[in-house]
């Protein structure tokens, strides 16, 4: 005779929870977010986007062909009228999604255009730049040699190559100035 099974411990009772019903939208996510609170380690299911809403494809044999001959019950025309709410349906979604697609198209279209004019610009603005270092270098290159020159001419002639250096770099300044002007091209 076999000896009679052990008795199960209790189990521990869970405490009851209060039952909580919430009264706007902000109050019903926080309580599912304490929910999640609750137990971190547990994985959290994220729902995936949801894809687009398209019609039923057309059946590739139809089995009932309805004709024009007598005999036809009463519930053939919703029957048809229900196919060709179904066909009018699928249309319409083909002619929104080529519609969508133009649409697409035109815009990848537009930004092409607006990206390579911002390229030309800075481009042109690039090249403007570079001119412009190396009109400083051969001027900082052909300063010494100026200097030599001028040490030997009299004071005077120091005085206004001075002048004229300080004129140039104005002029210098006033170009990077331009240069540096922002011109963006949007919505062309």
């Amino acid at each position: 005779m076999a000896a009679p099974p052990a008795p199960r411990p209790p189990r521990p009772r869970k405490e009851p929870q209060p039952l909580v019903i919430p009264k706007s939208a902000a109050e019903e996510q926080r309580l599912r977010l304490e929910r999640l609170m609750k137990n971190p380690d547990k994985t959290v299911p994220i729902p995936e986007k949801l894809s687009e809403w398209a019609p039923r494809p057309p059946p590739e044999f139809v089995r009932d062909v309805m004709g024009s001959s007598a005999g036809a019950g009463s519930g053939e025309f919703h029957v048809y009228r229900h196919l060709r709410r179904q066909e009018y349906q699928r249309q319409d979604f083909m002619d929104a999604m080529a519609e969508k697609q133009k649409l697409d198209e035109e815009y990848q279209k537009k930004l092409e255009k607006n990206k390579l004019t911002a390229e030309e610009q800075t481009a042109k603005r690039r090249r403007k730049r570079q001119k412009l270092k190396e009109k400083k270098l051969l001027a900082k290159k052909s300063k010494p040699e100026q200097k030599k020159e001028d040490e030997a001419d009299s004071d005077h002639s120091q005085e206004q190559t001075s002048e004229e250096e300080d004129g140039d770099a104005r002029e210098d300044e006033e170009k990077e100035d331009n240069a540096e002007e922002s011109n963006f091209v949007m919505g062309r």
